[in-house]
């Protein structure tokens, strides 16, 4: 199925050169499965808890609600639940628009970096039988520009700018499930699904996993300026045994005078 086109899914061009940061772990998993990993929707609201979700003052304008009126904000919480169950379907993979390494990516993101560009990335998904949205998330306090799942996946609050995202997400619905799992025994909308009374059914998984041609869509790997020995061995390893002739260097931030890892996390934290 070819990517679904939406108002909400701004493309960049396709020679735009796109990167994702991964961990050791990651990487082995990327080069030994072949396959692009999307992680559903709410499993990422522990780093965000509003991932997928408008703004409450948006909610409350659009739904005509008063702030601090008992029964309003009761109709909140079920319309922010019912917001979050419909993230439940969605599955979310995140690219980095690239304009250059920073440290600051390093130390958070992992020590192997594959890259790409965005014509590669679109052909792959192109590919696939699941319905696709891709496009730049938004960052800002400014409203979303309708009351639609699609419009909040591609927004973010302004602190997580500096991630410059290129989102995937991938639908796949649950067609025996309902958006009234925040429901508890006495009737309360809770602001969140309850997860211990009222489960997602087994067959929900937590991921979702597409083969790909993983020699076509990446075009360079790059290691941290903290990479070991034997993480560097490692990734020139997989790389030689899966036959792969794209470059594989450290990253331009490596330097005699390039910080240690212990030493920029501690001046990250004074900051």
């Amino acid at each position: 199925m070819p990517i679904i086109p939406h108002e909400a899914c701004s493309e960049p061009g396709p020679d735009t050169v796109i990167c994702r940061f991964l961990d050791l772990r990651k990487f082995r998993d990327v080069f030994a499965n072949e396959e692009l990993y999307f992680r559903r929707t709410d499993k990422f609201k522990d780093d965000d808890p509003n991932e997928g979700l408008p703004p409450d003052d948006y909610v409350r304008r659009a739904c005509g609600l008063t702030k601090y009126d008992l029964l309003d904000e009761l109709a909140l919480n079920n319309d922010q639940a019912v917001n979050r169950q419909f993230s439940e379907m969605r599955y979310i993979q995140c690219w980095q628009v690239f304009e250059g390494e920073t440290l600051d990516m390093w130390a958070r993101y992992g020590c192997v970096a594959i890259f790409s560009r965005f014509d590669l990335l679109r052909s792959a998904l192109d590919s696939m039988l699941d319905e696709i949205h891709v496009g730049l998330v938004r960052y800002g306090d400014a409203d979303p520009r309708c009351y639609n799942v699609i419009h909040f996946l591609f927004r973010k609050g302004k602190c997580f700018d500096k991630e410059r995202e290129l989102r995937t997400v991938l639908t796949c619905s649950d067609l025996v499930g309902g958006n009234n799992r925040h429901f508890g025994l006495n009737g309360f909308p809770n602001r969140e699904p309850l997860d211990s009374e009222n489960p997602l059914h087994e067959w929900v998984h937590e991921c979702k996993r597409r083969r790909i041609d993983l020699k076509a869509l990446v075009t360079q790997i790059r290691l941290s300026p903290w990479a070991t020995k034997e993480e560097i061995d490692e990734v020139h390893t997989w790389v030689k045994a899966k036959g792969f002739t794209c470059p594989v260097s450290l990253s331009d931030l490596t330097s005699p005078l390039t910080p240690t890892l212990e030493e920029f996390r501690k001046h990250r934290s004074l900051t």
